[in-house]
């Protein structure tokens, strides 16, 4: 077995990165920051909280209010993004070494989402040159157009799975519009976002635009949310988190968008091509360790294809590969930190008295420590069970048979959550039909989840609050101003008062 590999020149201390300049929290307080692999504390973070979040939105405001960046003509910030999207590319590797080593994830699929990043970088910068605005007239009285102006300090809270590729999805529509931002990532994984500050000083990012606050949710999250100046909160995370960031926003009527937990169906007809659909929700459900929001976590299966299908599926995830996150072969990795993987396992047991284990099960054995879950196929699952219904975040399945389109379709829509749903059938009435009743956000029709960065992305139910992706994003973080001018030679007023 290839033996785990320990990146070089890990840093002793991460800092926070506020007005240019890295810095320690205001009362010097930290957090361990642990090695999935081992659950060996690797280095310290500084924990920022409610004195750390000022400072940052102090800077960001000032670089808002005096600084040069939203007065800078779109081409000009494009070139900044195109220049930080080249970076990023050029340290793919180094990237995504940190990624896996800090988060637990593949190391080949880390790779994939370092290059996510650059092309969500690349993506906006095209977007924000080649945008137009809309522009109404009505000939001979009146000509109407749209301003749009960056709003303010953007609050970005991203989460631990795929960190970095996270950060940048929130990061380039942020920046590309001409906000300033303080971004707060998660406190598993504060490696890889440590890198931001000199990828955008090497762009020319100017000083105060980005900064950076490492902490808890409950104590920089919660400040960042709260902060007066903050009028704008974009958080990726868990459904519950974000109930509680909705009723802290409210009293300031900030702007939010917010993409939250799922617990996606992926629905398989008879008339599918089943191998594909193997395929498919092996990789939907396993990669990124099943850490994934948009994973397919429930497989709805017709009847008269379920025993062949569930034979086929359990055989296959048999043969995943679990290794260390290093290891270029490596499918699943190690789960991020200690209290996850106590979390998932818990509901491994719970499966095992609401289904039928046929693959899978619990730690494996070649893995004695670390955070290691064989990928786990519970077949025979009734729609009351806890793990059809609840959001498990890891490489665990549940497969469930059904009768009709009907139940079919209610199955799907048996859960709170409603952020992605796929569906496989050679049947194209059947597949529209299906996709405009289901109720998710996002529908792949005989697809693995694609993402086309042109298209919004967000959940319905209790997935998410708005949309991000191509010009969702730019609605969010602007603001649009219409105007309105009068071409006639002689205007009509009402008027009132004359006589």
């Amino acid at each position: 077995m290839t033996a785990s590999r320990i990146p070089a020149d890990l840093p002793d201390h991460i800092q926070h990165y506020i007005d240019g300049s890295f810095v320690d929290s205001v009362d010097g307080d930290t957090f361990d920051v642990l090695d999935p692999v081992t659950n060996k504390t690797y280095t310290t973070a500084a924990a920022g909280k409610k004195a750390d979040i000022e400072l940052a939105v102090a800077a960001a405001k000032r670089a808002f209010d005096e600084g040069p960046w939203p007065r800078m003509l779109p081409r000009e910030r494009s070139r900044v993004l195109h220049r930080i999207a080249d970076i990023v590319e050029s340290r793919d590797a180094r990237l995504a070494e940190l990624e896996s080593y800090d988060s637990g994830l593949p190391i080949a699929q880390a790779l994939g989402q370092a290059r996510r990043a650059a092309e969500n970088f690349r993506f906006f910068a095209d977007l924000i040159v080649a945008q137009a605005d809309d522009a109404f007239k009505v000939p001979g009285k009146q000509m109407n157009y749209v301003n749009r102006k960056p709003i303010g300090v953007a609050g970005l809270i991203t989460p631990w799975n795929t960190p970095f590729m996270l950060e940048s999805w929130k990061l380039g529509p942020a920046l590309a519009t001409g906000n300033t931002v303080v971004l707060k990532p998660a406190e598993f994984t504060p490696l890889s976002a440590s890198l931001w500050a000199g990828i955008f000083e090497e762009a020319g990012l100017p000083r105060g635009v980005f900064n950076l606050v490492n902490g808890l949710g409950e104590d920089a999250g919660d400040a960042l949310v709260k902060h007066p100046d903050v009028p704008l909160i974009s958080f990726t995370g868990e459904s519950r988190t974000g109930q509680i960031i909705f009723g802290n926003a409210a009293p300031f009527l900030k702007g939010l968008s917010m993409e939250l937990g799922g617990k996606s169906p992926a629905v398989v007809f008879a008339d599918a091509d089943i191998e594909a659909a193997v395929d498919a929700t092996i990789f939907g459900v396993f990669s990124l360790n099943g850490e994934r929001c948009t994973a397919g976590a429930r497989i709805l299966v017709e009847r008269s294809i379920y025993d062949d299908f569930v034979e086929r599926y359990a055989a296959q995830a048999k043969r995943v590969k679990v290794g260390y996150p290093s290891d270029p072969a490596t499918e699943v990795g190690a789960l991020v930190h200690p209290e996850h993987y106590a979390k998932v396992m818990s509901y491994v047991e719970i499966g095992k008295t609401e289904g039928r284990l046929v693959a899978g099960g619990g730690r494996p054995a070649e893995f004695p420590e670390g955070n290691f879950v064989q990928p786990t196929v519970f077949a025979d699952v009734s729609p009351d069970a806890r793990i059809f219904q609840e959001e498990i975040f890891g490489p665990v399945v549940a497969i469930t048979p059904f009768d009709s389109d009907e139940e079919a379709l209610a199955l799907a829509n048996n859960t709170r959550y409603g952020l992605a749903a796929y569906i496989w059938t050679n049947d194209l009435k059947r597949a529209h039909n299906f996709a405009g009743a289901v109720e998710a956000g996002m529908v792949w029709l005989n697809s693995n989840n694609v993402r086309d960065l042109r298209t919004p992305f967000g959940g319905v139910k209790a997935s998410g609050l708005g949309h991000e992706g191509g010009y969702r994003s730019i609605d969010f973080y602007t603001d649009q101003q219409s105007v309105h001018i009068t071409l006639a030679a002689q205007s009509h007023n009402p008027t009132f008062g004359k006589n």
